[in-house]
């Protein structure tokens, strides 16, 4: 790990590789459990559980790890931990920021490596780390797989981006014509695909596979990870 001012960065072109398995490890590790119930989820900043919701469904050993209750950077992880996913907040990081606020690297980067500490200490079967398309390129390189919720089947764009090792969910729609369409949610002039960055918490009514998951502001309505690419998700990386 290399530091840059007091922001720690992990080396971009090495970040998968520090964590790959050995064979010898995978080989282990890919022996079965009796039941689902032995595997555990740890989802760090987790928000709503609304991307590890299809393991909870599944009878997953699921424990959410967010604030206000849970802090990543104090958090000490179990043993024998199966998958992580990790979405630490976007606020310093996304492009639909206003670009006139100043950013504060230093502080969005400490929960970030805080979470790669949690998957490099677990050395889990298989993780990934989740953030709106923007800067946390600039410390963690190109990621590996980059999706809209629309892909999946839910009507809206959120260009997302995943680092990791974890199988790539598989796309549904090619075009977003052919997705469910979701009347009710706001399209910016000149636009054809409504944005979720430009939806607010009012508009979580016209989103039926919301009603699960809390919102108690537009920020917290924005960061509910797509159901349909949740799900998509879990059947690839069981």
């Amino acid at each position: 790990m290399q530091s840059t001012g007091t922001i720690f960065v992990w080396p971009a072109p090495q970040l998968v590789s520090m964590f790959a398995l050995t064979a010898e490890t995978s080989k282990k590790k890919s022996i079965p459990s009796a039941s689902n119930a032995d595997k555990i989820i740890l989802d760090l900043c987790g928000g709503s559980g609304s991307w590890s919701k299809p393991y909870v469904d599944a009878g997953y050993d699921v424990r959410v790890v967010t604030f206000p209750d849970g802090d990543v950077r104090t958090y000490k992880p179990p043993p024998n931990v199966h998958g992580i996913l990790a979405a630490p907040p976007c606020t310093e990081f996304s492009i639909a920021r206003n670009h006139t606020i100043d950013r504060d690297f230093e502080s969005g980067m400490e929960i970030v490596n805080a979470c790669l500490d949690i998957i490099k200490k677990c050395e889990p079967k298989w993780w990934a780390l989740e953030n709106p398309a923007g800067h946390l390129t600039k410390f963690l390189g190109e990621p590996r797989y980059t999706f809209q919720p629309w892909w999946f089947g839910d009507g809206w764009s959120k260009r997302t981006m995943l680092w990791g090792e974890f199988n790539p969910p598989i796309r549904k729609y090619a075009k977003f014509t052919d997705c469910p369409q979701i009347e009710g949610l706001y399209i910016r002039p000149g636009r054809k695909v409504p944005s979720i960055a430009f939806n607010h918490k009012n508009h979580k009514r016209f989103i039926r596979a919301f009603d699960s998951f809390e919102a108690i502001d537009d920020a917290a309505f924005r960061a509910i990870t797509s159901p349909a690419f949740a799900q998509s998700f879990f059947i690839q990386n069981p």
